[in-house]
């Protein structure tokens, strides 16, 4: 009975042995695929892959001739399909793809060009010449975010990992209700916005804020973005009530600036013996080089270079308004030309009497030199009470999520 219970066990030993060594033979014969790769429509396991960027001096000629791609081919390209992909506009810096053959020849069967992170061009050598532009898959992530100011917005966003775009963003939207030259220690935000992916995993920065909660000074301020489905095609930020977030005029003519001397009819300066020498402009100090914006829709009436203002632009916003800007280093407009608020019209410079690089914005009501930040300016239009159902109906759900984040 020993014998036959030794019998067995050895049986069950030989056979497990067996069993293992069959699926280490199987294991050593089994072949992974390789995966799939599949971008800008082509499975790219099917070609050897280039990858590079225009350089200086490079050409669509060389590139492609350089690959085996004859002369009359490339001709073809450049003469019968400009409409298509201009070979002349390729830029330095933009990257390309060249799909070549899997044999001895290596030869570019297929070029594709990025025109941006999302669109590119493709030509396409085999069988009949194609070329055709196409864009990859973009999908868009709603996200949420929210901060305390610190020592300033940007430092902020930086601390939270958040794009830089994001302030310029909230600086165009609370441009007409906040100074963002005196944000105060303290003064939080919150965010609902969309980030765009290219190809689905690669990060194509923020799309747009959805709506926005902005506490300065202790006081909230709500901005909803909506865009009508109506004729009229309405489209901006409104605060809770729907009123317009957007004024008659910026609070500034620079983009995060500083003011380096204020409007002040009394001013004394002691170089002049402290005789009374008014001002009767806000200056905002800048490098040199910072776009100037219009405060304001309007119609240039002055563009000229002329004594101490040196090169200055003066705007007509109205009967009532008009606003002017001097020390440019160069001015961007003409007289009788239309502006939009925020077009650039110059360029922070040191031209006529100035003793640093800033802009000298004065500012006209009814013909008399005023201060801008004690001026009451008018709302642009409010939302029309025909769009309000449509508005609050979007309001709702965007409002309780901004309530929901946590600082």
């Amino acid at each position: 009975m020993k014998k036959l219970i030794l019998a067995v066990f050895a049986l069950t030993l030989l056979t497990t042995a067996c069993e293992k060594s069959k699926n280490e033979i199987a294991d050593t014969n089994v072949v992974e695929a390789e995966p799939t790769i599949e971008q800008y429509g082509y499975i790219l396991n099917d070609f050897n892959v280039i990858r590079d960027t225009i350089r200086k001096g490079d050409t669509f000629g060389d590139i492609l001739f350089a690959n085996g791609v004859s002369q009359d081919k490339i001709m073809e390209v450049a003469t019968k399909f400009r409409d298509s992909f201009d070979v002349r506009k390729i830029g330095i810096g933009k990257p390309y793809v060249l799909l070549n053959s899997k044999d001895s020849l290596n030869k570019t069967q297929v070029f594709i060009y990025e025109t941006n992170k999302v669109d590119f061009a493709v030509v396409d050598f085999r069988d009949a010449l194609s070329i055709y532009n196409s864009q990859k898959p973009v999908r868009y992530e709603e996200r949420e975010a929210s901060g305390v100011i610190t020592s300033s917005l940007s430092a902020t966003m930086e601390e939270q990992n958040l794009s830089p775009y994001m302030t310029d963003e909230l600086a165009n939207i609370y441009a007409w209700t906040i100074n963002f030259f005196k944000l105060q220690p303290g003064d939080r935000f919150k965010v609902v916005y969309t980030e765009k992916f290219i190809d689905d995993t690669i990060p194509g920065g923020l799309q747009e804020i959805k709506a926005a909660y902005f506490e300065h000074r202790g006081k909230p301020l709500y901005a909803f973005k909506f865009a009508s489905d109506s004729k009229e095609k309405l489209s901006g930020y409104y605060d809770e009530n729907a009123n317009n977030l957007k004024r008659a005029f910026l609070k500034s003519p620079v983009k995060f600036s500083r003011i380096s001397s204020r409007f002040n009819l009394k001013r004394r300066i002691k170089y002049y013996g402290f005789k009374l020498r008014p001002h009767r402009g806000t200056d905002f100090a800048a490098a040199i080089g910072t776009p100037i914006l219009a405060t304001a829709d309007g119609v240039v009436t002055k563009s000229e270079r002329r004594g101490g203002n040196g090169n200055y632009v003066k705007i007509r916003h109205n009967g009532t308004y008009e606003t002017q800007y001097l020390h440019m280093k160069a001015r961007n407009v003409k007289v009788g030309q239309y502006v939009s608020q925020g077009d650039v019209i110059g360029w922070i410079g040191m031209t006529g009497n100035t003793s640093g690089p800033h802009v000298c914005y004065r500012f006209w009501k009814n013909g008399k030199e005023v201060d801008p930040f004690k001026e009451d300016t008018p709302f642009s239009q409010p939302l029309p009470k025909e769009l309000h159902e449509q508005y609050f109906a979007n309001l709702l759900p965007m409002k309780e999520k901004l309530d929901c984040i946590v600082f």
